[in-house]
């Protein structure tokens, strides 16, 4: 299988790259499943149900979340409707929605999704871990699904590269989302998952992590909030990562995806 996984949407910039470079990547490269995360793409801070029904219609067969999954309001009611939309799946019982989800490709291939979120420097949440340990177990690579895609929205790369280790053979991919950097380490572990500690956010880089920069850069000098932070909106770049897995669902290749925008471009070569 080909599959894309798209970093965090930062605001309307990010949003709008997404719009018109996804269904082309979809055409050139006959791609089976796109994931996209999108939890910053409304403002900045969450998604609006309006959002995500564009993102799913411009190619994504599932959009994923992260700890400002619920910033929206609305979010709490339509992630009950919308089953490819998936929050972490480590918040507390009776959370709304769904934290993983079985998604049938249009070629007929089932795709688990799973988000998840790190707990440190963040709020802490149920044991990532375990509840990771229950949903490969309920949903096994190679048996109950085609390929298994974790995204593990984190801060800590020691957690993140902990976490791929501990799920290595059982995953398809496990890409590190959050830190709106994108990472230099995308590389197969020896059981066969896929890794990458950050895809990179989506958005305007001329900015601090997708955010106009004056607001930040004042609150880091006068430790002093004197406005909102802003999505940046400038010109976006895509970034992310491509997989390509065998018939058990194993990464055979991995490579960084940068489109537009501010960073150096970067494409699968396997392609």
């Amino acid at each position: 299988m080909r599959l894309l996984f798209i970093g965090d949407v930062v605001g309307k910039a990010g949003r709008a790259v997404v719009l018109a470079e996804l269904p082309k990547l979809r055409a050139a490269y006959a791609l089976d499943f796109v994931v996209v995360n999108g939890e910053n793409a409304a403002g900045g801070f969450g998604i609006t149900e309006a959002i995500c029904d564009d993102l799913l219609n411009a190619g994504a067969d599932c959009v994923t979340l992260g700890n400002h999954a619920f910033d929206q309001r609305e979010a709490l009611v339509f992630i009950e409707r919308q089953p490819r939309l998936i929050r972490p799946a480590n918040y507390p019982k009776g959370t709304p929605g769904r934290g993983a989800n079985l998604i049938e490709s249009a070629s007929g291939a089932r795709v688990l999704v799973v988000n998840l979120l790190g707990r440190v420097f963040l709020d802490a949440l149920d044991d990532p871990f375990a509840t990771i340990e229950r949903e490969l177990a309920a949903c096994p690579l190679g048996t109950a699904c085609d390929a298994a895609v974790i995204d593990f929205h984190a801060e800590a790369t020691s957690e993140k590269q902990a976490f791929a280790w501990f799920v290595d053979g059982r995953a398809s991919l496990v890409v590190g989302t959050h830190t709106h950097v994108p990472t230099a380490d995308a590389r197969i572990l020896p059981g066969g998952a896929a890794y990458m500690s950050d895809a990179g956010m989506t958005g305007d880089y001329d900015s601090v992590i997708g955010m106009e920069k004056d607001e930040p850069v004042r609150r880091f000098t006068t430790r002093l909030p004197t406005s909102r932070f802003e999505p940046a909106s400038g010109p976006a770049t895509l970034c992310g990562v491509a997989v390509e897995t065998n018939a058990q669902g194993l990464a055979v290749k991995v490579a960084p995806v940068r489109i537009g925008g501010a960073l150096a471009p970067a494409r699968p070569d396997f392609w």
